[in-house]
């Protein structure tokens, strides 16, 4: 047997009482899992179910091979947090929604592994907006994030500050949030305005339409913005 450890990025039901777990693991990066009786009424596991809990999934050795491991035990990696509250639940869906999206054929990460759980601290510690700083944190692990520049407004489609505006959404106000975040010893420090907030996260999945491979906007984003706005 081994010891996988992940985040969790989405779950199916399968069958009456069965489960399906998509996660990010730290040691084959994506992976999806099948764990047996998670439905029953006896199983006191099912509150795991709950996007980026940090979970260690017992497996046979050779099952990381295949595409769908079966666990044999779940256990929870760290300690409960209250994640109850909406801002909360719903950053950590929108955030968990949009890794499921952009992680389906990443291998192991160690960065990106990392960053999971940095983001994840910073929802404990209460930091809500953090969702904003690792989506670009995760533009900058990939290699896509834009080139710090001289000129006022940023170009996102090829992620270059110009002298000219190229995209009617990249405006000097937007553009300079992009600078500020690219400047910033500690990005998870950055403070941003409420109107700030939304035009930065917009403009955000604007960028990944252009540098993500088949990217849509998530569903979730819609609630987040409600709660937020």
């Amino acid at each position: 047997m081994q010891i996988i450890k992940g985040f969790l990025l989405s779950y199916v039901k399968y069958g009456d009482s069965d489960a399906i777990l998509h996660c990010f693991t730290e040691e084959i990066g994506f992976q999806s899992f099948f764990v047996k009786g998670l439905y029953t009424a006896k199983n006191k596991k099912k509150p795991y179910l709950f996007p980026l809990n940090y979970l260690f999934f017992s497996i046979p050795k050779k099952a990381a091979e295949s595409r769908i491991s079966r666990v044999s035990k779940l256990e929870a990696g760290t300690e409960t947090h209250d994640f109850q509250n909406v801002a909360a639940s719903s950053v950590l869906f929108f955030t968990a929604d949009f890794l499921h999206q952009v992680l389906r054929e990443e291998g192991k990460s160690e960065p990106l592994f990392q960053e999971i759980l940095k983001v994840r601290n910073e929802f404990v510690a209460q930091n809500f907006d953090a969702y904003l700083a690792f989506i670009f944190r995760y533009l900058m692990i990939s290699g896509v994030a834009p080139l710090k520049g001289n000129e006022r407004y940023l170009n996102p489609e090829s992620g270059i500050f110009e002298a000219e505006i190229s995209h009617s959404f990249f405006n000097e106000n937007v553009s300079e949030i992009w600078l500020k975040f690219l400047t910033a010893p500690e990005i998870y420090a950055v403070k941003l305005a409420k109107k700030d907030k939304t035009a930065f996260l917009d403009s955000l999945m604007i960028y990944c339409q252009f540098h993500i491979t088949n990217f849509y906007i998530p569903n979730s984003l819609a609630v987040v913005r409600e709660i937020f706005e």
